[in-house]
């Protein structure tokens, strides 16, 4: 039975209006049954002021509860002067005689909101030795920040405020242009920290400590300064696609609810898991699991066994290095499973010798055709070799295999954090090891590219998995659930103080992977420890001509021009200005003062009506470099290192395209790669995201390849340009670029997205909207155009996509 009570989200005081609560929530259906609304102090009723908010935003933004969501009911009460002095105020949904609590708030609940400043951290780090804190914060005035360590020393701070529109869309009572986002910066002199956020009498307070900041082990997105924040930041990070239900995930952990819900439905039953034991192969390998133990806790050890043994594909053997020596306690253990069944064999190891190296030992044990490599206290899923043998009949000359995986807590029972990975992706992987496992390779492999290698323990995996990926002839991923790491304090994922030797490693795995591919480049740890952060080295600096199309709009020109010229620390650069259809006298003449004043500005006339692809393949017949980078006459680079960012990824051989991170002026994200699929053709991933967000799988700040980028800011080689013939002059305005990824992508060249380029883009203002009849004709003629070209990826789906999470959403959500 449905129910058609009144649903609350979210409850607050007024900014403005002293004593004055503001809740906002809905009616399934839109209040079929006309219920109403009582509030009251103890038991005192309130006068109650209520209004609807109606439109195409508030359906958008309920969308997710699935309950024909049109109206939102903001209602607002006056509280009493001695109101302090109640207990308790209820809020009641009537229907007839019918009356129903729908939440009840102590009066001391009412105070500490009312006396505190709303808030959300969305980022807080430490790195070279620089505090940094952003997010929002709102009260009805203008809040201060206040940084003092340990010691009550007040911290030398710069403040940075900003315009967030999905905070004033929740806060509808804010003044006119308040600018509730910020970022607080600092020098780190301390080993704890407290950030006072203060407006008036109304303050909060947030603490952490250096070593906490430093290592990512922070509490950004769960701080607790009220019930509005959350709606607040989730609106912000998924625009208007369900707002409400995010911020009920975090509040709840519904998240890892629901996606135990999710894999229920995913899961394989008996019968089938029956069926697949019942089932035989043409091709028929074995497979041998290899893992270390050392002083495993017994039942994570027999769980472990337990789930090889469960494996529906019978044709393994699981070899086990022991390197407790003499003091193992688990001998006897792995003796008695080696009784019961000849496939699990044991060797005791004299000593730990370390990761790698008992890794070995359990390698050398092996006589299998392919090589599974499992830790001693994770569990597989019993379909796992199944799902391998099923691939290698497609293509037996596969040479490594990986799945998703998620993690499972300590007693096994429930899963959660869910890494749904995209197909092989070099440049993701050097940026993070995002493979990790299931990671199955073939024995031939193994010979070739060597063992695991001491001198990178606790990156073993990370430098073995980049060998490997160098030298297979072929990668296969199973986009399917088949790993399940068991999560405890000590693991480097929970808990990234406890290994800081394992992220050099992998730091030192990623650079001696560029180094035997003969790539001048160096890694640094980015953001959070376990990520990295590219540099190269190319020592030719070749010229880059910059393709701007340009209609009027000289201001938003040269705004774009000067941040370059004076931001840029790549120097060696033209300007391409493509004149199309201008119709102020001023803009000619500011062309000639352009060229005047520069002599790397060169101004070119295209003759003949707005086709984006035309333009700019007329542009590009008048560059001279033998790099090309389109750019938008809307956008404004924030990085200096943008073009230097960019022309070193698109000087590797390997890469024909290089995209950027493109920013709204409110610092929501506007492009951090494109996905073939999203909303039925192809979109921006994560856009409305706030630009400090990380994403899902920090994809957000991960180098990594895409299907495509857009054209608002693109760097290309000029000889793949002329190899695809530029852009395809039959898609005017749409897809055009997305088309032009894809065409570089049959070259066999890859295409990245880095986050290190960044630049604001203010969208499309020369051109206008598509707001016309004809306008919305020619689009969706080039839709039809696009399908035509591409009907394979559209109907398999993007390689850098996992088919696991939802299309019709940019932040990587669950199906």
């Amino acid at each position: 039975m449905l129910d058609y009570n009144f649903s609350l989200e979210n409850l607050r005081f007024h900014l403005t209006k002293r004593n004055t609560l503001v809740f906002y929530g809905w009616y399934r259906e839109n209040n079929p049954d006309h219920r109403s609304l009582r509030v009251c102090l103890d038991a005192q009723e309130l006068e109650l002021t209520e209004h609807v908010r109606r439109g195409i935003e508030i359906r958008q933004k309920y969308l997710n509860y699935q309950a024909d969501i049109n109206e939102e009911v903001v209602g607002e009460v006056t509280l009493p002067k001695d109101w302090k002095s109640s207990s308790k105020l209820t809020i009641i949904c009537v229907h007839e005689a019918e009356e129903k609590i729908i939440r009840t708030i102590t009066v001391k609940k009412l105070i500490s909101m009312q006396e505190r400043v709303d808030y959300y951290l969305e980022t807080e780090n430490l790195s070279e030795n620089t505090l940094t804190f952003s997010g929002w914060a709102m009260a009805e005035g203008e809040v201060t920040f206040t940084l003092k360590n340990q010691k009550g020393r007040e911290l030398k701070t710069q403040v940075e405020r900003y315009y967030r529109k999905d905070v004033m869309a929740v806060y509808e009572d804010a003044a006119e242009g308040v600018q509730a986002g910020f970022k607080v910066t600092a020098p780190a002199e301390g080993s704890s920290f407290e950030l006072l956020m203060q407006c008036g009498e109304r303050k909060s307070v947030y603490r952490c400590t250096a070593s906490a900041l430093a290592h990512g082990k922070t509490q950004a997105g769960a701080a607790e300064p009220g019930m509005i924040k959350k709606i607040a930041a989730y609106y912000q990070r998924h625009g208007l696609k369900g707002t409400i239900d995010h911020a009920r995930a975090r509040l709840f952990r519904q998240s890892d609810e629901k996606y135990n819900i999710w894999r229920k439905q995913y899961l394989y039953s008996e019968e089938q898991l029956e069926a697949q034991r019942q089932e035989h192969f043409f091709y028929e390998p074995v497979f041998s699991i290899v893992i270390p133990v050392y002083q495993t806790p017994e039942r994570y050890l027999r769980a472990m066994i337990d789930s090889v043994i469960a494996q529906t594909y019978a044709k393994w053997e699981l070899c086990l290095a022991d390197g407790g020596g003499a003091e193992s306690r688990v001998r006897t253990i792995l003796e008695e499973y080696h009784n019961k069944d000849a496939r699990i064999r044991y060797e005791l190891l004299a000593s730990n010798d370390g990761i790698s190296q008992n890794t070995n030992a359990a390698l050398k044990m092996a006589q299998g055709d392919y090589i599974v490599f499992a830790d001693h206290d994770d569990l597989i899923a019993p379909e796992a070799l199944y799902e391998c043998v099923k691939v290698l009949q497609e293509d037996p000359g596969l040479e490594m295999i990986y799945t998703d995986e998620d993690k499972v807590d300590m007693k096994g029972k429930s899963f959660f954090e869910p890494n749904f990975k995209p197909d092989l992706n070099i440049d993701l992987l050097c940026s993070v090891n995002y493979i990790c496992h299931l990671c199955v390779v073939k024995k031939e492999l193994l010979q070739r590219v060597g063992m695991l290698r001491p001198e990178f323990d606790g990156a073993q995996d990370h430098d073995f998995i980049l060998r490997c990926v160098e030298g297979a002839n072929r990668v296969h991923h199973i986009p399917r659930v088949l790993y399940h790491w068991r999560c405890h304090m000590n693991s480097t994922a929970q808990n990234p103080e406890s290994k800081l030797y394992a992220f050099e490693a992998g730091r030192r795995a990623v650079e001696e992977h560029y180094r035997r591919l003969g790539i001048p480049a160096t890694t640094e740890h980015a953001r959070y420890y376990g990520m990295y952060h590219t540099t190269y080295h190319w020592q030719e600096q070749p010229l880059v001509s910059i393709l701007i199309p340009n209609k009027d709009h000289i201001e938003d020109l040269k705004t774009c021009m000067n941040s370059i010229i004076e931001k840029s620390t790549y120097r060696n650069f033209e300007f391409i200005i493509i004149e199309n259809n201008s119709t102020e006298a001023s803009t000619f003449a500011a062309y000639k003062q352009l060229e005047a004043d520069y002599a790397f500005v060169h101004v070119v006339y295209y003759d003949g009506d707005f086709n984006f692809s035309k333009i700019n393949n007329f542009g590009a017949q008048h560059a001279n470099g033998s790099y090309y980078l389109l750019l938008n006459n809307d956008t404004e680079i924030i990085s200096p290192d943008t073009i230097t960012e960019m022309l070193g990824y698109c000087m590797r051989e390997d890469v024909g395209i290089v995209g950027a991170k493109l920013c709204y002026s409110d610092d929501t994200i506007q492009h951090a790669g494109v996905v073939i699929g999203f909303g039925g053709i192809a979109g921006h991933t994560f856009i409305g995201s706030s630009r400090y967000d990380i994403g899902y799988q920090s994809r957000i700040i991960c180098a990594q390849d895409y299907s495509a980028v857009t054209a608002a800011c693109m760097m290309t080689k000029k000889e793949v340009f002329d190899a695809v013939g530029g852009l395809t002059e039959e898609l005017k305005v749409a897809f055009n670029d997305i088309d032009y990824c894809l065409k570089v992508r049959e070259l066999g060249k890859l295409v990245v997205y880095d986050p290190y380029a960044e630049l604001y883009h203010y969208e499309s203002k020369s051109r206008g909207l598509e707001d016309t009849p004809e306008k919305v004709e020619r689009f969706q003629r080039e839709i039809a155009v696009f399908q035509e070209r591409w009907p394979k990826i559209l109907k398999s789906g993007d390689p850098y996509f996992n088919p696991n999470l939802s299309l019709d959403k940019a932040d990587f959500s669950l199906k």
